[in-house]
């Protein structure tokens, strides 16, 4: 499934990389942003930062707009890839950005279980955050980051102005017009997961650099939905190979590289948790049959 609103979330966090530990619970965090690689699966997972403690480690958010069942066995399985890549203990945050993305699969917690077993064999326990359940006074005080998400978090419609008008006057006070122009235009496609644009168009009129949230919107998906494709292609190449013990075969590489479905990568990355071979995530394209010489 495509994650048009992920895009946004993304560049809040490279933008005020440090606050959104500071959401999570961790104070005073000193933060660097860790890029996607094209050997290891960090590029796939929405963004990785790195804390340095003491002593370091990784934490690791998920942003979700939609439902998704897999999104629990999704982090389990960047979670693992980043521990064994970077060599460090992993944190993973999911943030849901609306009621439509809570689940109830999503809870906190992903067990593995086998048939007849007393109890799970493997537990992953994540950090579940709900923006919606959020105080809009603690978002208010935080950082450009969190005061992104203020309209979306447990705020009334009644009271959406003068949350508007508080963000204003946060950000009256920041110069970079190119960086304030990319925040305002996130603040109007998050609060798009909400309310009506007829109302965020009026709320918003007269910020710098606001660009037509159709538009945008359109582009954010478009490119997202590329991405994402991408990405899932090298985290199914780079994991199968630690997986199996072998790169992929031509003829699976080939069929990666060909298949454009999203919902079918998503698929066979989870699928990718229960199977031994290339041959069991993939099927092998059948062989066209020799013609015989001298045959009609």
């Amino acid at each position: 499934m495509a994650k048009p609103f992920d895009v946004t979330l993304k560049s809040l966090l490279e933008d005020a990389p440090e606050d959104w530990p500071r959401l999570a619970g961790v104070a005073n965090p000193r933060v660097t942003v860790i890029d996607a690689d094209i050997a290891t699966i960090s590029g796939a997972a929405d963004k990785v930062l790195r804390l340095e403690g003491p002593p370091p480690w990784i934490m690791h958010f998920e942003f979700q707009s939609g439902p998704d069942a897999s999104l629990p066995a999704r982090t389990n399985l960047y979670s693992t890839a980043l521990e064994y890549r970077h060599q460090l203990p992993v944190q993973s945050v999911v943030v849901l950005l609306s009621p439509r993305a809570h689940l109830s699969t999503i809870t906190g917690t992903l067990e593995s279980t086998l048939p007849r077993a007393t109890g799970p064999y493997r537990v992953f326990r994540y950090q579940l955050i709900r923006v919606w359940e959020l105080p809009v006074e603690s978002l208010l005080e935080g950082g450009l980051g969190q005061l992104a998400l203020a309209p979306i978090s447990a705020v009334r419609e009644a009271d959406l102005s003068d949350v508007i008008q508080a963000m204003k006057q946060r950000t009256a006070r920041v110069h970079d017009r190119a960086r304030l122009g990319r925040w305002w235009t996130a603040v109007s496609v998050l609060m798009g997961l909400r309310y009506d644009q007829q109302l965020v168009n009026q709320l918003l009129e007269g910020v710098i650099g606001m660009e037509e949230s159709v538009t945008y919107q359109a582009i954010v998906a478009k490119g997202e939905a590329k991405g994402a494709r991408q990405e899932l292609r090298k985290v199914l190449l780079s994991q199968g190979t630690e997986r199996f013990g072998a790169p992929a075969p031509p003829w699976a590489a080939t069929a990666l590289a060909q298949m454009e479905d999203l919902e079918q990568l998503e698929a066979l990355a989870t699928k990718l948790l229960r199977v031994e071979s290339w041959d069991e995530l993939l099927p092998q394209p059948r062989k066209s049959p020799r013609r015989k010489k001298g045959g009609a």
